[in-house]
């Protein structure tokens, strides 16, 4: 792999973590602290959604972001030709 290539892979690699890490921020922190009074107007499943971003929806949030992130390393493997031997 050429060194502008290799360059490349990397700095697509890093999109896409600063992509998925600002997801799951905004989650965790946004919904979970700073919006948790208006979302705890709304219920799901009996209770109140900003307790439940708080408690379990950063934790599943994070869960599905780790197989978006493997399912797109994947392509970008791929796609720069760079796969496991």
């Amino acid at each position: 792999m050429t060194p502008e290539k290799r360059a490349d892979y990397w700095r697509a690699n890093l999109r896409l973590l600063v992509v998925l890490l600002t997801i799951w921020f905004v989650v965790s922190y946004g919904f979970g602290i700073i919006l948790v009074e208006p979302l705890n107007a709304i219920s799901l499943g009996g209770y109140k959604l900003g307790f439940w971003f708080a408690q379990q929806g950063s934790i599943y949030t994070f869960v599905v972001l780790i197989f978006v992130y493997a399912a797109n390393m994947n392509r970008l493997d791929k796609k720069f030709d760079v796969g496991e031997e």
